[in-house]
């Protein structure tokens, strides 16, 4: 598509014809693509990207790279939502799995879409549905009514529950001044690593761009929520009602209790565990037992409860 196309559809005024092939963030973005700045803390992303044309303020123009065009915008957020509409793929496609394997079981009342792929070994039962160009690796099992969308990758040896739902769209709106609420639409996809296990009624949402990334040997329990471009480490533990918010990134073997939670855009380092109804609303390190809201070490927050009983005597 081309970028004065793109402007005209967002309402910003251009004349570039530069080809763009999709939108990406400030930081992957290719020659092709389009990006947007919109919150300062990613202005130094800003000054090294690679796009083809950024969306952003007037005030944040001077800081691109050279040959980098300017889409200029008091409301650069509302435009990228405007503009994501554009690169959405359709939902469904008329035509034939690539290739399912002889050996894979594929029950009555299933659907598997055009593109998609079933590896060796693998169970899909009744009510499942393998969106377009999908891929489910080798000895998978996909309980009944479990949800993979277009273009998501399963790996091997996985197991996804009954109801469970990977590649959802993340919940994602801008806001126009007057209140209504533009969706944004969600272009990337969920990549599940093998050994991983999915609980029933678990939703993982797509990525905006990019990937939502499940990481190696990670068990979920049922009815978590997992937004969009998160990464989950290798062998992570996340516990019932747990919900993750978006851009989320966890360390390798986390743990997090029941009614645990995260803000987003923050990272949990490796090792650490968080404790049931625990939210972590910054970054935190590994290694450590933490619990409450605010979130403090375990250790504390046991002392803390000890004087709060005695208060009551």
């Amino acid at each position: 598509m081309k970028l004065s196309e793109i402007a005209a559809h967002i309402g910003v005024s251009i004349s570039a014809d530069t080809k763009i092939t999709a939108i990406n963030t400030l930081k992957d973005a290719s020659e092709t693509e389009l990006t947007f700045l919109d919150n300062p803390k990613y202005a130094a992303e800003l000054q090294h990207t690679k796009a083809a044309a950024v969306i952003l303020s007037e005030a944040n123009a001077a800081l691109l790279p050279k040959g980098v065009i300017a889409l200029i915008t008091p409301e650069p957020y509302l435009k990228l939502a405007l503009a994501t509409k554009l690169f959405a793929k359709p939902l469904f496609e008329a035509g034939a799995p690539e290739h399912i394997s002889d050996s894979a079981q594929i029950m009555p009342n299933t659907y598997v879409g055009k593109g998609a792929k079933i590896g060796a070994n693998s169970i899909v039962m009744s009510g499942a549905y393998v969106g377009d160009y999908a891929n489910i690796g080798d000895n998978t099992i996909l309980y009944p009514n479990s949800v993979v969308y277009r273009d998501c990758i399963v790996g091997n040896s996985c197991i996804i529950h009954a109801g469970a739902v990977i590649g959802s769209d993340g919940f994602g709106f801008a806001h126009t001044k007057t209140g209504e609420h533009v969706k944004i639409y969600q272009n990337g996809i969920v990549v599940v690593e093998d050994d991983v296990e999915i609980g029933a009624n678990t939703t993982i949402d797509r990525a905006v761009f990019g990937i939502t990334r499940i990481k190696r040997g990670t068990k979920i329990d049922n009815l978590v929520q997992i937004g969009h471009n998160c990464e989950i480490g290798e062998y992570s533990i996340i516990v019932s009602q747990t919900g993750i918010a978006g851009s989320s990134t966890l360390g390798r073997n986390v743990v997090m209790g029941g009614q645990s939670a995260t803000a987003g855009h923050l990272s949990i380092g490796a090792f650490a565990t968080i404790a049931a109804r625990g939210g972590v609303t910054k970054s935190i390190e590994g290694g450590k037992t933490y619990s409450g809201f605010p979130l403090m070490e375990h250790k504390e927050w046991l002392r803390l409860q000890a004087k709060i009983s005695k208060l009551k005597g």
